[in-house]
C-alpha cells in the first residue's frame, strides 16, 4: 500500500510539473496605465450611443392618440467619466451625470384635428456601469468574455413646437416616460453588442504565436487567466522563442520567474533569461549563427597580416594557390547563454573560427582552426512596440589554436586582429539582426517610449511611461499628418522631441479621427 501511495504521488507530481509553465515574459499595465484608455474609452461609448436606433413610439390618452417616429440623438454630454480595474474580475467603466439631448417628429390626432411638428428632448441624469470581464481563450489570447451592463436615465425634458404647444405640453409626461423607457431599453444592448465584437477585434492585433523572421517565431501566449487587483492588472505569457522548422520543440524553463514589484509608471514589462536563451537557440538550431567573411569585407590590415603568418604554410602546400582569395568562417557550437544581473546583461559565446583559402574551380583549404570564447554585454530597450537587442563585444577568453603548421606562438600575434575584426565586421552583422526586434504583446495602434531598463537578478523590468500614446483606427492618415508636420515646422519637431525626451510625466493620447488638411500638400 505504501508504495502504491508514493507511485501516485510520484505521478501527480510529474503531472503538475509538465502542465506548469514558468512564465518567461510578464506584462503588468497599472492604474496609470488605464489612463492612455480612458479617452479611448469615452469616445467608442460616445459613438456607440450616436448609432442607437430607436424604435417608433405611439400610444393613446382619452381622445389623444401620438405617434412618434424618426428618433435620433443630437448631441452627447458625458461629463464625468471613470475607467478602473475591478479585482478578480476585469475593467469597470462608469459615465456619470451626463445628458443626451435627442429630436423627433410627432403626430398628434385629436377628434377630426391633425397636427404635426418636431419635438427636441433631453435626457438627464444618464448613468452607465459598465463591467468588462477578461480571460484566457483556449489559444491562450486575452479576451473579453463577458459584459454586463446597468444603464439609467434619471429624467427627460421635451420642448414642443406648432400652433398647439401649449396643449401638447398636457402629453410631455406620457410621451417623456415613454422615450425614457426606450432609451433605457437600447443603451446597454447597443454597448454589450459592440463591446464584444470591436474590442476583442482590438484583442486579436495581440501577437500570440507569430513570425519574427523566417527562421524562427515566437509564442507570447497566456499561461493563465490575468490576475487583477485594484491597483494592477498582471498577465503571465510563454515567452518563448521556436525555430519555424521545428514549431513543436520546446525548452524546458529553469530560469528565474521574472517578478514585478512596482506600480509608479504605467506599464511594466519583465522578461527572464530564458525568454532569451530560447531565442538564441532558435537561432542556433536554425543555423544562422554561422557567418562567413569573405575577402572583400575583411579589412585590408588583417588580410595582409594573416597572409604574411601564413606565407610558408601555403607555399608548403600549393604555390599557385598563393593569390587565391581567402576567408574567415566564424561557426557557433553550442547554443549562447544569456546571464541577467544587477550590473547589466551578457551573453556568452563559444564559436570556432576557420581561416581558409578559396582557389577558383578547387575545395577551400583551411589554413587554420581556433575555439573562443566572448562574453558580450547586451543592452534591452523598446522602440515603438518592439524590443531591440544592441550588443557589445566586452572581452573574449581561452583561445585554444589548432592549426596544421604554425606553432602556438606563431599564433599570438594574430589575437588582437581577430578581435578587431569582430568588433568591426561581426558585431555589425549581429546588431543588424537584433535591431529589428521583436514585437511584445500590446495591440495595434498603442506605441511607447521613454522606457527605463532595470536589471535585477535573473530578469529585466523594462518600465514604460510613454511621452506619447497614438491610438488610432487608421494609421495612414496619422502618419502623413506627422510627416507634413516635420516638413512645415521642423524646429518645432525638434524643440517638441527635446522636450519630450527627459520628461517622464504622463502621455497624451492623440486620437486622428479624420484626414487633416495637410495632406494636400503632399
Amino acid at each position: 500500500m505504501a508504495q502504491w501511495r508514493a507511485a501516485v504521488f510520484i505521478l501527480v507530481s510529474v503531472i503538475a510539473m509538465a502542465t506548469a509553465f514558468t512564465p518567461g515574459c510578464k506584462i503588468r499595465i497599472t492604474a496609470k496605465g488605464l489612463e492612455l484608455l480612458k479617452q479611448e474609452s469615452l469616445k467608442f461609448v460616445e459613438e456607440e450611443l450616436e448609432n442607437i436606433t430607436i424604435p417608433d413610439l405611439s400610444g393613446k390618452e382619452g381622445r389623444f392618440q401620438y405617434t412618434i417616429n424618426n428618433v435620433r440623438i443630437t448631441e452627447l454630454n458625458l461629463t464625468s467619466s471613470d475607467l478602473r480595474f475591478q479585482p478578480d474580475f476585469g475593467l469597470v467603466f462608469e459615465v456619470h451625470n451626463s445628458s443626451i439631448s435627442l429630436n423627433f417628429m410627432r403626430r398628434i390626432f385629436y377628434w377630426f384635428f391633425t397636427d404635426a411638428g418636431s419635438i427636441n428632448a433631453s435626457a438627464e441624469g444618464v448613468n452607465i456601469h459598465t463591467a468588462v470581464r477578461l480571460t484566457k481563450d483556449s489559444l491562450g489570447r486575452l479576451k473579453i468574455s463577458n459584459i454586463s451592463c446597468d444603464a439609467a436615465v434619471g429624467k427627460m425634458r421635451a420642448e414642443f413646437s406648432g400652433t398647439l404647444r401649449r396643449v401638447y405640453d398636457l402629453l410631455a409626461t406620457f410621451i417623456t416616460t415613454g422615450m425614457r423607457f426606450l432609451l433605457n431599453q437600447q443603451i446597454c444592448p447597443v454597448l454589450n453588442n459592440a463591446g464584444l465584437v470591436l474590442l476583442n477585434s482590438l484583442l486579436d492585433t495581440v501577437p500570440v504565436r507569430t513570425k519574427v523572421d523566417k527562421y524562427v517565431g515566437i509564442d507570447y501566449s497566456l499561461l493563465n487567466d490575468p490576475v487583477v487587483t485594484s491597483e494592477n492588472l498582471d498577465m503571465d505569457f510563454r515567452g518563448m522563442f521556436f525555430e519555424l522548422q521545428n514549431e513543436n520543440d520546446t525548452l524546458v524553463n529553469y530560469a528565474v520567474e521574472p517578478v514585478i514589484r512596482e506600480y509608479d509608471r504605467m506599464v511594466y514589462l519583465s522578461l527572464s533569461e530564458y525568454f532569451f536563451d530560447s531565442g538564441m537557440l532558435s537561432y542556433f538550431k536554425a543555423g544562422v549563427l554561422n557567418i562567413r567573411i569573405s575577402h572583400d569585407k575583411m579589412p585590408k590590415d588583417l588580410e595582409m597580416l594573416l597572409r604574411t603568418s601564413y606565407f610558408g604554410t601555403i607555399m608548403l602546400l600549393n604555390p599557385s594557390i598563393a593569390e587565391a582569395p581567402m576567408s574567415l568562417e566564424l561557426k557557433v557550437t553550442t547554443a549562447p547563454l544569456c546571464v541577467i544581473k544587477p550590473s547589466g546583461t551578457s551573453v556568452s559565446v563559444t564559436a570556432v573560427v576557420s581561416i581558409l583559402l578559396l582557389p577558383p574551380g578547387q575545395e577551400p583549404v583551411q589554413l587554420s582552426s581556433m575555439t573562443m570564447e566572448c562574453k558580450m554585454s547586451a543592452k534591452v530597450s523598446m522602440k515603438g512596440k518592439k524590443l531591440t537587442l544592441h550588443m557589445d563585444l566586452r572581452r573574449y577568453k581561452g583561445f585554444f589554436f589548432l592549426s596544421f603548421f604554425l606553432s602556438f606562438f606563431q599564433l599570438i600575434p594574430l589575437q588582437t586582429p581577430l578581435k578587431t575584426l569582430l568588433q568591426l565586421a561581426v558585431m555589425p552583422i549581429i546588431n543588424d539582426r537584433t535591431k529589428k526586434g521583436v514585437q511584445i504583446p500590446l495591440p495595434e495602434g498603442m506605441d511607447f517610449t521613454e522606457e527605463v531598463v532595470e536589471n535585477h537578478m535573473g530578469h529585466l523590468v523594462p518600465s514604460l511611461s510613454p511621452a506619447r500614446a497614438v491610438l488610432y483606427s487608421e494609421s495612414l492618415p496619422c502618419l502623413l499628418h506627422e510627416l507634413c508636420c516635420i516638413q512645415r515646422y521642423p524646429g518645432a519637431f525638434s524643440a517638441v522631441t527635446a522636450h519630450l525626451v527627459p520628461s517622464l510625466s504622463p502621455a497624451r493620447a492623440v486620437l486622428y479621427s479624420e484626414v487633416p488638411p495637410e495632406l494636400s500638400l503632399l
